[in-house]
């Protein structure tokens, strides 16, 4: 017997996506991490380069901020778009 169509999606997809937020939060904690260490890589390479970023840190640094974004929209369930990999990183 099919689910009525309420609107919503069927129980199975519901811990399909238990597991998808599972394995996004682990990879937010390792994004996380990514961040701390480039921020203080950054900071030192400024203190070393009269203030100057580096570019390629700024530009990554960017980059990691939108998807952290799009990982925290799905997460919250305010977007069902699902950040990379399983969509383009852009």
């Amino acid at each position: 017997m099919a689910a009525p169509d309420n609107g919503t999606e069927p129980h199975e997809s519901l811990w399909l996506r238990l597991l998808t937020m599972v394995i996004i939060g682990l990879m937010l904690s390792i994004a996380q991490t990514i961040l701390y260490a480039l921020a203080v890589v950054q900071f030192v390479m400024m203190l070393t380069r009269k203030g100057r970023p580096n570019v390629e840190i700024a530009w990554f640094g960017k980059r990691l901020g939108d998807w952290l974004a799009k990982a925290t929209r799905y997460q919250t369930a305010a977007d069902e778009e699902k950040p990379w990999p399983w969509t383009p990183f852009d």
